[in-house]
């Protein structure tokens, strides 16, 4: 459910000696509910085409693996088959099996049962309304991602139980990309899949990637340099509506069934992981500051970047020297925390 805009800048430069050469070839295409952007660098005449055909061809599969509106789909077959098993193919089963135990691992921060609470506050339809207490307590009786029994390739699913893939779906489909690439012999590549960024490798000229961070009010707020990296944000600012003078944002609290307030204006990952930073990126917007750091320093294999509410960065210790405020937040305080 992530909307949110980066601002990847490439140096189009004729090939240097480095990780990556060659001309860059790009693609777009329109899947998930999102606008993605593929570009690759070859020096192989006809790689770069084929393998971006190869990647465009992946995508539209996994997505019409892991809707939740296409009939024929994966998990709307699940979705709509309480109580009986429904065989899944090797990409919806490693997806699901991954996203369940980034569930487990973060206490429930991350729920891909969540799904009907966020519909009934009219994240998914735009028709976005205050559902009443009682509604909201009787859909939370459902949500759990341990009622979810995944044997071997068969997904079966408590009536009441809806599965949506989507927070984690788009960082596992750019780890696939990824290996894909590899596998064509790629060597520098960035995708954008509606806000998530993930490079190959370097930029051809040796250098790192930069990733601009948007700032909760417009405009950038950081700029990341990386390298064999995914970087996901999830934010407020960008997915809510206002009632009465108050703000509702898209990221729903699996524990309580109500909007994430946690003080945090957005949460970026940066893991070689797309999958762990698409889920984790939520996960530690749910869990506000204090219990993301303290997730971190507990299992680690990530870094991040949480701007706060009250306009301060905080990063992780991983980040130092790669990571920069810009623009209005360039002479703000960044918080370092360490192990």
């Amino acid at each position: 459910m992530k909307r949110l805009r980066f601002f990847v800048f490439l140096l189009l430069l004729a090939a240097l000696p480095g990780c990556g050469g060659g001309s860059p070839q790009s693609a777009d295409v329109l899947a998930m509910d999102t606008v993605m952007k593929l570009t690759v660098y070859s020096q192989t005449e006809g790689q770069g085409e084929a393998a971006l055909q190869k990647a465009v061809d992946e995508i539209k599969a996994l997505e019409g693996l892991l809707s939740v509106t296409d009939e024929s789909s994966e998990i709307y077959r699940a979705n709509h088959s309480p109580g009986r098993a429904v065989p899944l193919s090797e990409p919806t089963r490693a997806l699901l099996s991954d996203a369940l135990a980034l569930c487990a691992a973060t206490d429930g921060a991350l729920d891909v049962t969540v799904y009907p609470i966020v519909r009934a506050w009219g994240f998914t339809t735009g028709a976005c309304r205050i559902p009443v207490e009682e509604e909201i307590q009787s859909l939370l009786a459902q949500v759990d991602y341990s009622r979810v029994f995944l044997d071997g390739d068969a997904l079966t699913l408590p009536v009441g139980t809806e599965l949506d893939l989507g927070a984690v779906a788009k960082g596992f489909a750019g780890d696939r990309l990824m290996a894909l690439f590899r596998k064509e012999g790629v060597e520098s590549a960035i995708v954008e899949l509606g806000g998530n960024v993930h490079a190959l490798g370097c930029k051809p000229d040796g250098s790192p990637w930069q990733v601009a961070l948007q700032a909760p009010e417009g405009g950038f707020a950081g700029m990341l340099e990386i390298v064999d990296k995914a970087v996901v944000t999830s934010g407020g600012y960008q997915r809510f509506f206002e009632k009465d003078g108050a703000r509702y944002i898209h990221i729903i609290d699996p524990k309580t069934g109500y909007p994430a307030e946690t003080g945090l204006a957005s949460a970026t990952i940066v893991a070689g992981s797309g999958l762990l930073g698409d889920g984790l990126s939520t996960a530690l917007f749910v869990m506000g500051r204090e219990r993301a750091e303290a997730y971190w320093r507990t299992h680690g294999g990530f870094e991040f970047v949480l701007l706060t509410e009250t306009g301060r960065a905080v990063i992780s210790e991983g980040l130092e020297g790669c990571f920069h405020l810009y623009g209005e937040w360039e002479n703000r305080p960044v918080e370092v925390v360490r192990r």
